[in-house]
Order: structure tokens, then sequence, then C-alpha cells
């Protein structure tokens, strides 16, 4: 599958995915920043933003569709960045094929299973009545009774078209049956990624916890951890800055160990 890309810049390749729910223009600040010194390619994951449609999200078919996408634009070798699920699907990608991502960085993920912590968002999103003229103000009150946070709402309603007839941009029914994959990590007996890879969380989230590193280095055996100052789950949009500049670091120098503000 090819999916949709948005470019900027140029140097060498180095490409963003989005996490569950999001999409390409999540990053819009964080490419911003890095287009002078890299060659910058968001992507829409499958069933989110303006890419394809599919039934599987499986992070070996969503890895293949990365992959194919690279290929066809010429962007390989690669710098692979990836956010929650898309670190997921950064990770699978570079333990499917090694030769094809130069530099890997997770944001905020491990290699394990995670309780299913977005299946109320999820069924609150289904739940909201897509009729005529549906407002922006009525979505995110029907959202509240799940959602508490209005930041947490905003995101999730960015995926909701407005208007006269009001529907989904991403394949939410698609989503809602793969949760449980997407939740999980498939298993990767045999499988290893050699190259430089950087494993950044937010200061305050606790996605990735001492107990995951054996995990993560069974599997990326040169993984180096930092954290990021003023940002929780979503780094990149908590302290844009601050992640900019380990990206930027870790493209041109290699991975720090210094936490960054």
């Amino acid at each position: 599958m090819i999916l949709h890309a948005a470019e900027s810049g140029e140097g060498p390749p180095l490409v963003l995915l989005h996490g569950l729910f999001g999409q390409a223009a999540n990053f819009g600040t964080v490419q911003r920043l890095l287009a002078a010194k890299a060659r910058v390619i968001a992507l829409d994951l499958r069933n989110h933003g303006a890419s394809p449609h599919a039934p599987g999200m499986s992070y070996a078919e969503m890895a293949a569709d990365v992959l194919e996408t690279l290929r066809a634009r010429d962007a390989l070798p690669c710098t692979l960045a990836g956010h929650s699920m898309g670190g997921k699907v950064a990770m699978r990608t570079a333990l499917q094929a090694p030769e094809a991502i130069s530099r890997l960085l997770v944001s905020d993920i491990a290699p394990v299973r995670y309780p299913p912590a977005f299946r109320s968002y999820a069924e609150a999103m289904a739940a909201i009545p897509l009729r005529p003229g549906l407002s922006r103000a009525e979505a995110d009150a029907a959202l509240a009774a799940v959602v508490e946070a209005p930041g947490v709402r905003a995101f999730l309603l960015q995926n909701l078209r407005f208007g006269v007839t009001p529907a989904w941009r991403i394949d939410l029914a698609a989503i809602t049956v793969a949760l449980s994959g997407i939740e999980d990590w498939p298993p990767a007996e045999g499988l290893s990624y050699p190259g430089p890879a950087l494993f950044v969380s937010g200061a305050r989230s606790d996605y990735i916890r001492p107990e995951h590193r054996p995990a993560i280095r069974a599997l990326f055996p040169a993984a180096r951890f930092l954290a990021v100052k003023a940002a929780g789950h979503w780094v990149h949009a908590d302290n844009p800055t601050g992640f900019a500049a380990v990206m930027e670091a870790f493209l041109h120098v290699g991975p720090t160990a210094s936490t960054q503000g």
C-alpha cells in the first residue's frame, strides 16, 4: 500500500510515523524545525489521515506499507522515527528490513503489550451521532463523558469531517477491530536490528519503564535511552523544540544520554 506523505526539506531522509488516531500533520512543528537539516517525510499510516483504508492492521502489514511507500519515493535508507503505535511500526520495519533503516528513533513506546487504554475512546467516537450539521461543540460534548482532557478530545476530533454529511476520515471500524493487535507486540524470534537505536520517553510518561529495557535490548542491542523534559506521552506535541533537538542530534551526530528540555 502506498501511503499519503507530507514532505519538506532536503538532505538525508528522515521519516516520521504518528500514533493511534493521529496523522502526519501532528508532526507539523517538528517537521518545520527539521526541514532545514533533512528531507523530512511524515506518513499517514493505513486507515489514518489521507492514506487508503484496509481491513488488516498488523505491525507486519503496516511495516510493509512504510517500506513500499519509501521505496517508491526513493527515500531508503532512511532514519525512521515513530511515536507510540508508530513507534511499534518503526521497530517492526527496522526488524523486517534492517538494511533499509540507517537509524531508528522510537518515541515513548516499548516492544511489549500495553493495557487496553484506547478502547473506550474508540467506542465513544463511534457513538457520536453523525447527523447532518453536527457541530464540533456537539461532538466534543459527546466525547466529554469518556474523554476528560479537552486536548485529547481535540486530538480525536481532528479525524472527523464536519459539514452537511459528517464522516470519519479514519477507518474507525477497522481500527477498532485491530485494537487488540495494536496494543500487543507480535513475536519477533530471530529478528534483530543492529543499527543505532534511540528510545525517547517523555519525562512525565511511564510508557517506557526500566523493566522494558531487556526486551528492547534483545531486539535492538545498540539501544540508548533518553528522556525529554516537560513532556508526557505525546512528546513531540508537549515539547516540540526539545523533541526536534533530540532528533537533529541523533540524525547528524548520534544518540546522546542527556535529557533534553
